[in-house]
């Protein structure tokens, strides 16, 4: 594995999201018996843990042969230039610069990424906008497949 990386999200989201929880527990706990409250917030932290769980799942890697960003996947032959972008290039490729028929693997809680060119002739996407954590490596990491 040339490149691996989880897309997960922040602490901050995680606190954020338990103290949501407490909340609701307070307010159910306040109008109902203690058991009903417990049984919903039970119910709202399994919610909660498989909400935040699974949006930051997807996992973007390159191996020998193949990019992978999320439940995408694209055999290196067809990759192009990889360019590494700051927060302001990534807000530019999924705004004012967008293409519409581009794929799009965007985080929130993740400024910078990379835009990678798809060169397949029978692919209708023309670039992949990946948001990453270390877009300088997942460059490097695709450079060094292609001089193989």
């Amino acid at each position: 594995m040339d490149y691996a990386e989880r897309l997960t999200v922040p602490l901050r989201w995680w606190v954020q999201g338990t103290m949501l929880v407490a909340s609701l527990w307070l307010a159910v706990l306040a109008a109902t018996p203690e058991v009903v409250a417990w049984s919903v917030t039970a119910v709202a932290l399994a919610l909660l843990v498989a909400l935040l769980g699974t949006y930051g799942s997807p996992k973007v890697s390159v191996d020998g042969r193949t990019l992978r960003a999320g439940r995408a996947h694209i055999g290196l032959e067809h990759v192009g230039a990889a360019t590494a972008l700051d927060a302001d290039g990534v807000r530019r490729q999924a705004g004012v610069d967008a293409d519409a028929r581009a794929y799009l693997l965007l985080r929130p809680y993740l400024k910078r990424g990379v835009r990678v060119d798809i060169t397949d002739p029978a692919d209708p996407t023309p670039y992949w906008l990946i948001s990453c954590r270390r877009p300088d490596a997942l460059v490097s990491a695709l450079e060094a497949t292609r001089t193989r």
